[in-house]
This record gives structure tokens, C-alpha cells and sequence, in this order.
């Protein structure tokens, strides 16, 4: 442990039970500020909201159960996200299940698998490149680096998709339809917790209706047009041409689905990420150390990621204090048991990251800021207790893009810059779809002291 310390703003647990309303509201704003202390040191719990029981595995053991070996009978996405994500992804990978869920996994995975990555990575490091030329130029200014952040693996992930051309001009289009679209998505789906069936209209569609048919055409434009072409730049849409057939309206909701998973959860991660370094200046000087040592003012390429360590241990401790999804829930297709508790048919069962990655019997001083817990020869972390990319059939097949597109822009950009935090200013965890330090995270940024 280091000899400072630095613990990262959370919400304080609840020691008593909230009145329904107040559940309901506090939920509908950010529901990591419904949890009570006596759930960061339980190995399971049982609730119930409304008419819906809820099972939370909140161990190693009982998520290896859930989630690894009974995998086949907790598959499906909870309503609530497929209810929220529906008109924006349609049958998007993220939210299918069953026949068209294997079929689109086995396309989509062949195209991101771990062995492709070192094909995009170029992109990365060019898009980087970009970015320390912008800091140039705003440096000494207050920056937003949320939106930042946001732009930033935006335009990354577009160019991977749709190509350098393609992917740059659409990038700004798809990026405020999205957060508009996440400003107004209904945080609880109380018609499923009242037991009303999935065809029961929820009316989502009319508050994100505008950006989803927005992103929708803009995204099925760039299919369009990359799968009419007899050849061109490499993508990762033409990859998955190649590596299986789906309809025209499949290949535009895989994409939609893999720029959400590869914008939003890293763009979040890093602006976290900037918030911990600024608040432990002792870590960013071990991290900018470690990227003058490997890099010598170079952004980093793929032959360069083993040899940044630090870099990586930050982002990974970042993901376990800010986990990008915060909960990950499936519904129980059939009746069965979890730790020896019975599980009846239509039950959520769910993994809170938020507890999970700061339970007080996994985790020492587990809401303090210590990439020391990652750096090769710590003691190793068990592998169920810390998920921040899923697991088991679905774990996310862009784990591999994010982690190092993240380490590339850390590392490449606080060699030149530091990013402060403002007098007065405190960032706080909001858990939407993805957890969000607040709408924005005004920083103020300079170049790095000679």
C-alpha cells in the first residue's frame, strides 16, 4: 500500500429501510445510493421490488454458480435493460437471447477476438496522437473530461467500425444522439416489477424515439455503404461480413451495439480515471514514470502495452471503484437453486459490481484508490470477485478493445499533460445505464512541468 491515501467519492450506505416511494425515487436518479451497509459484507441477499424477487450473488462462489454453471438457465437480459436499450439496439447482441443471440455472438466475436486487436490498434494510437495535438492547444484552460473522454473513444470506435473516413464524419452525429438518448431512458421498468408481461406497452419509445431513429439511420447509412463496396479500408463492419451473413438491419444494430460498448463504458472509465489521478498525485507521477521509461514521448503501439503495467493497474482499479455497468442482471428461465436458496422461474438474479468490487470480506480497504492491487506480484485478485466486463457465455467481446484503448490514451496523454481537479469541485457516481461522474467533470488542464 502506498504510504498516501486517497479515498474516491461514494455514496454512503443506508443503515435503515427507505419507504417505497423514496426507493422508487432515489432508483429512478441513481440506485447506487440504494444499497445498506450490511450488503457489502452479505454473500447473497434476497429482495424483492414490488411484485419482482430478486436474488443478488454477491460472492465468488455464488457467482460461478449463477453465471458459469447454471449460465444456461439465467441467461436473459433483465427487463429493464432490454426494455431500455430495445429502440436504440433492436436485437443487438447486448440484449438478445436464445438462437439469434449464438448466431450474432459467433459473428460478432470473430470479428473482436483478442487475436484481431492488434489490427486496430493502430487507430488508437493515431487517434491519440490527434488528441495530444487538441491538449496543445487548450492547455492552461477548464476542459470538460467527461465530454472529452467521450469524443475521444468516440471517434475511435467509429473509425474501427465503419473506417477512417466513414467513421470521423458520422462520429459527432451518433455521440449526441446517444447521450440525449441516455438523458431520457427510464431507469426502472416498474411494469415488469408489477408482473405486467414483456408485450405490455412501456411507452419508452416516445421519450428516445427521436435520437434511437437518429442513430439508427446515421449507423444503417455507414453499413450501407461499406457493404456495397466490392472493397475498401479495413473495419471491423467488414470484418464481420466476412466472418458471417446477417441481414442488413443485424449488421446496423451490431453496430449500434458496439459503439455504445466501445464509447460509453471507456469514456467514463478514463474521465474516472483522470479524477484519481488528480486526487493522488503520487500514482500519476508513478504513472507518467512508467510512460517515460516505456514510451520516451511515443503514444503507445501494441509492441509497448507489456511494458506499461501501471497504466494497465489504473485502469483496472478504476473499473472495480467505477464499475461501467454496475449491475448485471439475467432472469431465471426455469426454477432452480442458488447457495442452496430456491430460485422460482422469472426471478432476477443479479450481480451488483458496485458491491461485488468493494465487499469488505474480498477486498481490503475497498474503497480506497490502489492500482498497487493489480501490478504483476500482487496477490492475485479471484477471478470471480472482480468482473467488470461480465462473464461466463457473455462476457463482453470488446473487453480486450476497451482495456488497452484505455491504457493508449492514459498513458500516451499524461506523459505531456496533467489534469487537476477545480477548488470546490467534488465529481459523484450516478448510475444510469452506465455509471457517470454527473453530466459533466470540469477539470482544469495544463501541460506537464518540465
Amino acid at each position: 500500500m502506498s504510504a498516501s491515501v486517497y479515498i474516491p467519492p461514494h455514496p454512503r450506505p443506508l443503515e435503515k429501510r427507505l419507504p417505497l416511494r423514496e426507493t422508487i425515487r432515489r432508483g429512478r436518479e441513481s440506485f447506487l445510493a440504494l444499497y445498506y451497509a450490511d450488503q457489502y459484507e452479505r454473500d447473497w441477499f434476497a429482495s424483492r421490488i414490488l411484485l419482482r424477487p430478486m436474488f443478488f450473488c454477491n460472492s465468488p462462489d455464488t457467482v460461478r454458480e449463477a453465471f458459469i454453471d447454471k449460465a444456461a438457465l439465467i441467461e436473459r437480459k433483465s427487463p429493464q435493460m432490454r426494455h431500455a436499450l430495445e429502440p436504440l439496439l433492436g436485437d443487438g447482441l447486448f440484449i438478445s437471447d436464445g438462437l439469434v443471440w449464438k448466431a450474432r455472438r459467433r459473428t460478432v466475436q470473430a470479428a473482436t477476438h483478442v487475436s484481431r486487436i492488434a489490427e486496430l490498434i493502430p487507430v488508437m494510437t493515431e487517434v491519440v496522437e490527434e488528441w495530444v495535438r487538441s491538449w496543445e492547444a487548450r492547455a492552461g484552460q477548464e476542459i470538460d473530461i467527461l465530454a472529452d473522454m467521450a469524443e475521444l473513444t468516440s471517434e475511435i470506435i467509429c473509425r474501427a467500425l465503419f473506417g477512417r473516413q466513414l467513421g470521423s464524419r458520422a462520429r459527432r452525429v451518433v455521440v449526441e444522439a446517444f447521450t440525449a438518448y441516455q438523458a431520457k431512458v427510464e431507469q426502472m421498468d416498474v411494469a415488469s416489477l408489477v408482473g405486467l408481461p414483456d408485450w405490455f406497452p412501456r411507452f419508452q419509445g416516445l421519450r428516445v424515439g427521436r435520437e434511437a431513429r437518429h442513430i439508427q439511420r446515421v449507423v444503417g447509412e455507414l453499413v450501407d455503404a461499406i457493404l456495397a463496396a466490392p472493397e475498401g479500408e479495413g473495419s471491423l463492419i467488414r470484418a464481420m461480413a466476412e466472418a458471417g451473413t446477417m441481414s442488413r438491419d443485424g449488421f446496423r444494430n451490431e453496430a449500434a451495439t458496439l459503439f455504445m460498448a466501445g464509447h460509453e463504458t471507456t469514456a467514463n472509465t478514463l474521465a474516472w480515471a483522470w479524477w484519481l489521478l488528480a486526487n493522488a498525485p503520487w500514482e500519476a507521477e508513478a504513472l507518467r514514470a512508467e510512460a517515460d521509461a516505456a514510451l520516451g514521448g511515443r503514444v503507445a503501439s501494441h509492441e509497448d502495452l507489456p511494458n506499461l503495467p501501471r497504466a494497465r493497474a489504473v485502469i483496472e482499479e478504476t473499473l472495480r471503484l467505477y464499475p461501467p455497468v454496475p449491475v448485471l442482471a439475467r432472469e431465471a428461465s426455469d426454477a432452480t437453486t442458488i447457495a442452496g436458496q430456491p430460485i422460482a422461474k422469472g426471478t432476477m438474479v443479479a450481480i451488483s459490481l458496485w458491491l461485488l468490487h468493494r465487499h469488505r470480506k474480498w477486498w481490503q480497504r475497498p474503497d480506497h484508490f490502489e492500482p498497487e492491487r493489480f501490478l504483476p506480484g500482487a496477490a492475485p485478485v479471484d477471478r470471480y470477485s472482480y468482473v467488470p466486463f461480465s462473464l461466463g457465455p457473455r462476457v463482453c467481446t470488446g473487453m480486450h478493445f476497451g482495456l488497452y484503448e484505455a491504457i493508449i490514451a492514459l498513458s500516451g496523454l499524461a506523459q505531456r499533460f496533467t489534469v487537476s481537479a477545480l477548488p470546490g469541485h467534488e465529481a459523484f457516481p450516478v448510475a444510469r445505464l452506465t455509471t457517470r461522474p454527473g453530466a459533466e467533470l470540469r477539470m482544469r488542464l495544463d501541460r506537464r512541468a518540465a
